[in-house]
């Protein structure tokens, strides 16, 4: 398995900005980003949005979501949509929510179809759980073993208890670039097993390397301490 190239920097107000510079830069390139939820990806976006107001070159997508309506708190899209989407100027070319107000096997469906035509990702951002978990991939559940399938509906595995959507491993791996994002010292013991441990299921973040290019993982000095 590839290795990662991890940056560690001062605290999560630091990280979050040189995340949303690598975003930025993704925008004006144009392409597609596959976008996460978490408090320092939030402010990642928010960051961003005023770095860069103008995002008409690049479609967004969702690693996971859960089923909830897009007004929901719980919403990735809808904390997506106030931190970054609300306050650009040109929005995205294209932006492709997970409807999780539908169910989620109605959800998947949907899902399923709008990714036929969407190749291959030209970044994917990911946060890290202190439990190893990525998008909505939990440690030794069954849907890290899912291949052929792009989309895939989870029980609950973490905090809030329901129902999830959730891009397959293989699908997020499939990605010119793939970004974890990751602060606090509650996810030091998950960083240093997912970035530098062996590849296991107990913590499916070791899984999650890019299959076309590179991984690379932006972590601040709390996170990093284990490494």
């Amino acid at each position: 398995m590839s290795s990662v190239d991890i940056t560690v920097v001062a605290d999560a107000e630091e990280a979050a900005r040189v995340v949303a510079e690598r975003l930025v830069e993704q925008a004006g390139a144009g392409g597609s980003i596959v976008l996460t939820g978490g408090s320092t990806p939030r402010r990642a976006y928010q960051i961003a949005a005023e770095l860069e107001p103008d995002w008409s070159g690049v479609e967004l997508w969702w690693g996971d979501e859960r089923c909830v309506p897009p007004d929901d708190p719980q919403s990735n899209y809808g904390m997506a949509k106030k931190a970054l989407l609300d306050r650009l100027e040109a929005q995205p070319a294209a932006v492709h929510r997970m409807q999780g107000e539908l169910g989620r096997d109605e959800a998947v469906a949907e899902y399923k179809h709008e990714l036929a035509e969407a190749g291959t990702f030209d970044l994917v951002l990911l946060g890290l759980g202190p439990d190893g978990h990525i998008a909505s991939l939990f440690p030794n559940f069954p849907t890290l073993d899912v291949t052929g399938r792009d989309v895939l509906g989870s029980q609950a595995g973490h905090e809030p208890f329901v129902e999830r959507i959730s891009l397959t491993l293989p699908r997020l791996c499939n990605t010119e670039e793939l970004l974890f994002l990751v602060a606090g010292a509650d996810k030091a013991d998950a960083v240093a097993r997912a970035l530098d441990g062996r590849p296991s299921h107990a913590t499916p973040g070791s899984l999650a390397r890019s299959a076309e290019g590179t991984t690379r993982a932006v972590v601040d000095r709390a996170a990093a301490s284990k490494l």
